[in-house]
């Protein structure tokens, strides 16, 4: 007869690297289980198992209900490098979930998390900033992310951070500030965004300028926009490839422009005539942005008697489909025909 024949090798389709998963009601809190087992190779077998299984919305559901985030929260602080990888990886998954994020913020995963701002592997860094800009995405969290003073650690890292993160931290930035600013312009956020304004990632660009679009809603930051000089910067980018980078661009130029000396430097930089090109534009962040940077401007009597021989092309605004573009033409049309 023939001796039957044995292999070391793992059936197919078997991941040695990743626990096995019980049956039915046990996979998960036996995950969760081994999360704190003393063996690192148990640890780093479960997070891999789990990080697989969170994808799904019902098991993502059953791990936050079964006590993951507090497992979650203690991993984050584990020597191991690649146990902080998919334990950040895991997070930045589960914080797309409504009930994800607000586990977040229940059990302060944010402190912990932005802890690991500095952590040495690209990779931890990355899933960080993932999970802590779907956290900002949401009213809730940006409130809670500048209430922990977050912000100014975020624009510390803007400068030094690799292009791929960079865009991250903006982006979160830009969420931070639509809800508070202030700790953002205290930070002298306006120098580091400077930067970044011509930066050859459009994704940079964008996000840069998103922020500055919510930088210069109040007044503090209407003046130091001017102060550094940007609204020429902010007018070339006008012409920008991104239709993202020229719809903020209008969008700050339409904030700033509120105050006199905004008005004032907006003109002096050929504001006018880039604006008036992007009113016919398709796109209706840029268009509407362009009417309303349109409109302030018009408030200076020079302005206005540049801009009445536009009022037909401005017409023509008033039959586009979107009602938001009707309002704004309507507006520009009566502020520039006003008569002292």
């Amino acid at each position: 007869m023939a001796s039957p024949q044995t292999t070391e090798q793992p059936p197919p389709h078997i991941d040695p690297t990743q626990a096995p998963v019980a049956f039915g009601n046990w996979a998960l809190p036996k995950l969760i289980m081994e999360l704190q087992d003393v063996e690192l190779f148990t640890r780093q077998r479960a997070l891999a198992a789990l990080c697989e299984l969170v994808h799904d919305h019902e098991r993502a559901y059953e791990a936050i209900l079964n006590g993951c985030m507090e497992r979650l929260k203690v991993l984050l602080q584990d020597e191991d490098n690649l146990i902080r990888v998919k334990t950040t990886e895991v997070l930045y998954v589960l914080a797309s979930h409504s009930l994800g994020r607000d586990a977040f913020l229940k059990f302060d995963i944010v402190g912990p998390l932005a802890n690991l701002l500095e952590d040495p592997e690209n990779a931890c860094r990355i899933n960080v900033h993932q999970a802590l800009n779907r956290i900002a995405e949401f009213p809730s969290g940006a409130v809670f992310m500048v209430c922990m003073g977050l912000v100014p650690r975020l624009v510390l890292k803007v400068s030094d951070e690799e292009e791929n993160i960079r865009a991250l931290i903006l982006s979160t930035l830009s969420c931070c500030v639509s809800v508070n600013a202030l700790p953002a312009l205290e930070s002298d956020a306006i120098p580091v965004l400077k930067d970044q304004l011509s930066h050859p990632s459009p994704a940079i660009r964008q996000a840069a300028t998103s922020v500055l679009v919510g930088i210069s809603v109040p007044v503090d930051g209407k003046m130091k926009v001017c102060e550094e000089n940007l609204l020429p910067m902010l007018v070339k980018l006008l012409s920008d490839e991104d239709q993202g980078v020229v719809a903020n661009a209008a969008g700050t130029i339409m904030n700033t422009a509120v105050i006199t000396k905004g008005k004032s430097e907006a003109l002096d930089a050929g504001a006018i005539a880039p604006l008036m090109r992007l009113v016919v534009s398709e796109n209706i962040a840029v268009c509407a942005n362009a009417l309303r940077a349109l409109t302030v401007l018009a408030e200076v009597p020079r302005a206005r008697a540049q801009l009445l021989e536009h009022v037909p092309l401005l017409k023509s605004r008033l039959a586009h489909p979107n009602s938001i573009i009707q309002r704004a033409a309507s507006t520009a049309i009566e502020v520039i025909s006003w008569k002292p």
